[in-house]
Protein backbone atom coordinates (compact mmCIF):
# COMPACT_ATOMS: atom_id res chain seq x y z
CA UNK A 1 0.00 0.00 0.00
CA UNK A 2 1.39 3.42 -0.90
CA UNK A 3 1.83 6.15 1.69
CA UNK A 4 -0.86 8.26 0.01
CA UNK A 5 -3.37 5.41 0.24
CA UNK A 6 -2.53 4.92 3.91
CA UNK A 7 -3.15 8.62 4.62
CA UNK A 8 -6.46 8.56 2.72
CA UNK A 9 -7.54 5.41 4.56
CA UNK A 10 -6.61 6.94 7.93
CA UNK A 11 -8.55 10.12 7.15
CA UNK A 12 -11.56 8.09 6.01
CA UNK A 13 -11.79 6.64 9.53
CA UNK A 14 -12.01 10.11 11.05
CA UNK A 15 -15.74 10.67 10.70
CA UNK A 16 -16.98 14.14 11.54
CA UNK A 17 -20.50 14.23 12.91
CA UNK A 18 -22.87 17.09 11.92
CA UNK A 19 -22.77 18.61 15.41
CA UNK A 20 -19.00 18.93 15.04
CA UNK A 21 -19.51 21.10 11.98
CA UNK A 22 -21.47 23.81 13.84
CA UNK A 23 -20.02 27.20 13.03
CA UNK A 24 -17.86 25.93 10.18
CA UNK A 25 -17.62 27.87 6.98
CA UNK A 26 -19.45 26.32 4.07
CA UNK A 27 -17.04 24.83 1.57
CA UNK A 28 -14.47 23.96 4.22
CA UNK A 29 -10.89 24.25 2.98
CA UNK A 30 -9.40 20.77 3.14
CA UNK A 31 -6.10 22.32 4.18
CA UNK A 32 -7.51 23.72 7.41
CA UNK A 33 -4.89 21.89 9.49
CA UNK A 34 -2.03 24.17 8.39
CA UNK A 35 -3.94 27.33 9.18
CA UNK A 36 -5.14 25.86 12.47
CA UNK A 37 -1.61 24.87 13.55
CA UNK A 38 -0.09 28.20 12.48
CA UNK A 39 -2.71 30.13 14.42
CA UNK A 40 -2.33 27.81 17.41
CA UNK A 41 1.41 28.54 17.43
CA UNK A 42 0.71 32.28 17.30
CA UNK A 43 -2.07 32.42 19.88
CA UNK A 44 -1.85 29.25 22.02
CA UNK A 45 -5.64 29.35 21.80
CA UNK A 46 -7.53 26.38 20.32
CA UNK A 47 -10.79 28.31 19.90
CA UNK A 48 -9.05 31.17 18.06
CA UNK A 49 -7.15 28.71 15.88
CA UNK A 50 -10.38 26.85 15.03
CA UNK A 51 -12.12 30.13 14.13
CA UNK A 52 -9.22 31.13 11.89
CA UNK A 53 -9.32 27.73 10.16
CA UNK A 54 -13.10 27.88 9.80
CA UNK A 55 -13.82 24.75 11.84
CA UNK A 56 -15.50 23.90 15.10
CA UNK A 57 -12.98 23.25 17.94
CA UNK A 58 -14.48 19.79 18.52
CA UNK A 59 -13.38 18.81 15.01
CA UNK A 60 -9.77 19.74 15.81
CA UNK A 61 -9.89 17.75 19.06
CA UNK A 62 -11.36 14.72 17.28
CA UNK A 63 -8.68 14.77 14.59
CA UNK A 64 -6.02 15.17 17.29
CA UNK A 65 -7.31 12.03 19.02
CA UNK A 66 -7.50 10.07 15.77
CA UNK A 67 -4.25 11.06 14.05
CA UNK A 68 -0.90 10.71 15.85
CA UNK A 69 0.91 12.94 13.32
CA UNK A 70 -1.55 15.78 13.87
CA UNK A 71 -1.29 15.28 17.63
CA UNK A 72 2.52 15.64 17.39
CA UNK A 73 2.19 18.77 15.23
CA UNK A 74 -0.31 20.19 17.74
CA UNK A 75 2.23 19.67 20.54
CA UNK A 76 4.95 21.41 18.53
CA UNK A 77 2.61 24.34 17.79
CA UNK A 78 1.74 24.71 21.48
CA UNK A 79 5.42 24.59 22.37
CA UNK A 80 6.11 27.36 19.87
CA UNK A 81 3.13 29.30 21.22
CA UNK A 82 4.47 28.92 24.74
CA UNK A 83 7.81 30.34 23.62
CA UNK A 84 6.00 33.31 22.02
CA UNK A 85 4.01 33.95 25.20
CA UNK A 86 7.10 33.77 27.35
CA UNK A 87 8.96 36.26 25.14
CA UNK A 88 5.98 38.62 24.99
CA UNK A 89 5.59 38.55 28.77
CA UNK A 90 9.30 39.21 29.27
CA UNK A 91 9.07 42.11 26.83
CA UNK A 92 6.11 43.59 28.70
CA UNK A 93 7.87 43.16 32.04
CA UNK A 94 10.96 44.94 30.74
CA UNK A 95 9.26 47.66 28.71
CA UNK A 96 6.00 48.07 30.61
CA UNK A 97 2.51 47.82 29.21
CA UNK A 98 1.96 51.46 28.43
CA UNK A 99 -1.33 53.30 28.04
CA UNK A 100 -2.35 51.24 25.01
CA UNK A 101 -2.71 48.02 27.01
CA UNK A 102 -4.12 48.77 30.48
CA UNK A 103 -5.80 45.34 30.70
CA UNK A 104 -2.58 43.30 30.71
CA UNK A 105 -2.41 41.35 33.96
CA UNK A 106 1.25 40.60 34.64
CA UNK A 107 0.60 38.42 37.69
CA UNK A 108 -1.90 36.31 35.76
CA UNK A 109 0.45 36.03 32.78
CA UNK A 110 3.26 34.76 35.02
CA UNK A 111 0.90 32.27 36.68
CA UNK A 112 -0.25 30.91 33.31
CA UNK A 113 3.32 30.65 32.06
CA UNK A 114 4.25 28.68 35.17
CA UNK A 115 1.33 26.31 34.54
CA UNK A 116 2.34 25.76 30.93
CA UNK A 117 6.04 25.36 31.69
CA UNK A 118 5.60 21.73 32.79
CA UNK A 119 3.82 20.72 29.59
CA UNK A 120 6.41 22.58 27.51
CA UNK A 121 9.26 20.79 29.29
CA UNK A 122 7.49 17.46 28.73
CA UNK A 123 6.98 18.23 25.02
CA UNK A 124 10.64 19.24 24.58
CA UNK A 125 11.76 16.03 26.29
CA UNK A 126 9.57 13.95 23.94
CA UNK A 127 11.00 15.71 20.90
CA UNK A 128 14.55 15.23 22.14
CA UNK A 129 13.87 11.54 22.81
CA UNK A 130 12.46 11.12 19.29
CA UNK A 131 15.54 12.87 17.86
CA UNK A 132 17.86 10.62 19.86
CA UNK A 133 15.98 7.51 18.71
CA UNK A 134 16.25 8.63 15.08
CA UNK A 135 19.99 9.26 15.46
CA UNK A 136 20.55 5.86 17.06
CA UNK A 137 18.53 4.12 14.35
CA UNK A 138 20.55 5.92 11.68
CA UNK A 139 23.83 4.91 13.31
CA UNK A 140 22.67 1.29 13.61
CA UNK A 141 21.75 1.27 9.91
CA UNK A 142 25.14 2.69 8.94
CA UNK A 143 27.00 0.13 11.06
CA UNK A 144 24.95 -2.70 9.54
CA UNK A 145 25.69 -1.41 6.03
CA UNK A 146 29.41 -1.20 6.82
CA UNK A 147 29.40 -4.76 8.17
CA UNK A 148 27.58 -6.00 5.08
CA UNK A 149 30.13 -4.28 2.81
CA UNK A 150 33.00 -5.78 4.80
CA UNK A 151 31.45 -9.27 4.58
CA UNK A 152 30.98 -8.85 0.84
CA UNK A 153 34.59 -7.72 0.41
CA UNK A 154 35.86 -10.68 2.45
CA UNK A 155 33.70 -13.06 0.40
CA UNK A 156 35.03 -11.65 -2.86
CA UNK A 157 38.62 -11.88 -1.66
CA UNK A 158 38.08 -15.44 -0.42
CA UNK A 159 36.56 -16.48 -3.72
CA UNK A 160 39.66 -15.20 -5.51
CA UNK A 161 41.89 -17.12 -3.10
CA UNK A 162 43.67 -13.95 -2.06
CA UNK A 163 42.43 -13.95 1.51
CA UNK A 164 43.93 -15.94 4.33
CA UNK A 165 42.30 -16.24 7.73
CA UNK A 166 43.45 -13.76 10.33
CA UNK A 167 46.27 -14.94 12.53
CA UNK A 168 47.45 -17.55 10.06
CA UNK A 169 50.24 -17.17 7.62
CA UNK A 170 50.48 -18.41 4.09
CA UNK A 171 53.04 -21.19 3.65
CA UNK A 172 56.56 -20.02 2.72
Amino acid sequence: MTAAKAVRRKRARTKIRPEQRRGEKSGLNRHWRSLFLDTLAETSNVSAAARAAGIDPSRAYKVRRAEPDFRAQWGVALLEGYDHLEMETLHRLRMGTGKDDPKFDTANALRLLALHRESAVRQRALRQEEDEDAILASLDAKIAAMAAREEEAMRLLASEGACTPRGSHAPD
